[in-house]
């Protein structure tokens, strides 16, 4: 069973249509929206500050959120996919973005919406990400701006394909709901 815990009096609040695997981890300050995914070995810790998830993430297997104690919280908003073992901290990361596997966003970067981080990425404190750009390296820079095809190719479909991933394990008498 998932571990789901509260900390210093504040409980992880989920949205409609949610699936949390088994071994992820979700404490403290956490509010997730509608038709998200937290995968296996994901973990989700709003202990020393807020995460905030928007509608139709996915956080997929072995990604850690987390924030910089009283200086830097996560917000995610709708129609995100991050990627396996990717870190996200204490950063702003706008709709329909792509975060490659392994990628690494610190603390008050911000990623423009309709982007794609590669992944092996680090993205350094305060980077801003411009909107339909793709970043990649380390330290990651602008690699070129985004293509339309990649959009729906990549970014909605992906978002869209973990909606049905989800919903195998979903239809499971014994996946956690929360």
């Amino acid at each position: 069973m998932a571990t789901i815990l509260p900390v210093e009096g504040k409980s992880p609040k989920f949205g409609k249509n949610c699936f949390v695997a088994p071994n992820a981890t979700v404490v403290g300050d956490v509010e997730i929206g509608d038709e998200c995914s937290i995968w296996f070995n994901a973990v989700v810790r709003g202990d020393v500050n807020c995460i905030r998830i928007g509608n139709k993430v996915n956080i997929q297997d072995g990604v850690v959120l987390h924030g910089t104690y009283k200086k830097s919280s996560v917000t995610i908003e709708d129609c995100v996919s991050i990627g396996h073992n990717a870190i996200i901290h204490g950063c702003i990361i706008h709709e329909r973005v792509l975060v490659g596997m392994g990628a690494i966003i610190m603390d008050n970067a911000e990623i423009g919406k309709n982007s794609i981080i590669a992944a092996g990425a680090v993205v350094l404190e305060g980077t801003k990400v411009e909107s339909g750009t793709i970043y990649g390296g380390i330290p990651a820079r602008k690699i070129k701006d985004v293509p339309a095809d990649l959009i729906s190719g990549q970014i909605d479909r992906i978002a869209n394909h973990y909606l049905v991933y989800a919903g195998w394990f979903k239809d499971s008498n014994d996946a956690p709901n929360p």
